[in-house]
């Protein structure tokens, strides 16, 4: 995927105008009750850091991909989830708080985690290994685009409510109108590679994507979470940070054909958590707001 001026300035402003309105509607105490009752977060990290990679492995298996491709897949597995994993939630009325947590203990951690599960694949699928350097630079990026914008916007709802109150419904309406061009954006420019990548991946993407997702909605639910912590969790199990697993392929390994899985995931988690979101906010419409 080319870098343009869409994705390298407007995409990231459109982002962090999205997190500045998340921020409007955070507060301190927030945070503080995740951090007090850190099960849920406990649970998250569980399934980002046990369950995903092995879930990976287990599809490339059964779906037979190609070494590279499947090297690719455990690099998905292995990124931490994106800034839109936050978004989504907020639009499916999960517990942001929680995402924003989530992610930033997950792309800390994946100093650590993702160069020592890309080596290990390396190793297995390609039979070499390659000393992968932790991506500081972009972990940092992603830290920087989530935490800021939502600090500057609860430190605005902190001292003018009435004005977080009034933007809430508007930065919603923006959220979906910026995740719907994105989709349609992805999507036109990557058309014509969309038939033989999909053919090649696309049905191995689209079954870690919906496992990734139940396992990220199901195990918190089995373990009595709340609704909108489960729904928190299932957003950053299953939409990850593409965007980093694509950077390294292409300019760390220097293989194209490893940023493929990558790519097409990018495609097909926005269409199955757009679908999750309508699914929630029919449930929230008809019976109240999640417990």
């Amino acid at each position: 995927m080319e870098a343009s001026l869409i994705t390298n300035v407007l995409l990231p402003l459109a982002l962090a105008l999205i997190m500045f309105g998340l921020g409007l509607s955070l507060t301190v105490e927030d945070f503080r009750r995740v951090v007090l009752y850190p099960r849920a977060v406990a649970i998250g990290l569980a399934i980002q850091m046990a369950v995903l990679s092995v879930v990976a492995f287990v599809v490339a298996k059964l779906f037979a991909l190609p070494p590279e491709l499947a090297v690719g897949l455990m690099l998905l597995a292995a990124a931490p989830g994106g800034p839109t994993a936050n978004i989504f939630s907020h639009l499916a009325r999960g517990d942001v708080a929680l995402n924003i947590t989530l992610t930033a203990v997950n792309s800390a951690l994946s100093l650590v985690t993702l160069p020592l599960i890309l080596g290990w694949s390396l190793e297995h699928f390609l039979g070499r290994g390659q000393y992968i350097a932790p991506p500081v630079q972009k972990v940092l990026e992603v830290a920087i685009l989530i935490v800021v914008p939502v600090a500057v916007g609860m430190a605005v709802r902190a001292r003018a409510q009435g004005f977080a109150a009034r933007m809430e419904r508007p930065i919603r309406i923006f959220s979906v109108i910026v995740l719907a061009v994105l989709i349609a954006g992805a999507i036109a420019k990557e058309w014509h590679i969309l038939g033989g990548a999909f053919a090649a991946v696309g049905f191995a993407c689209l079954a870690f994507n919906l496992v990734s997702m139940a396992a990220g909605y199901g195990v918190p639910r089995l373990c009595r979470l709340p609704t909108r912590q489960a729904i928190a969790i299932s957003m950053e199990i299953g939409i990850h940070n593409g965007t980093l697993a694509i950077f390294i392929a292409l300019n760390v390994l220097q293989n194209a054909a490893m940023s493929i899985p990558p790519a097409i995931y990018s495609l097909i988690m926005f269409v199955t958590a757009g679908l999750f979101v309508l699914l929630q906010s029919r449930r929230a419409t008809g019976a109240g707001q999640p417990s």
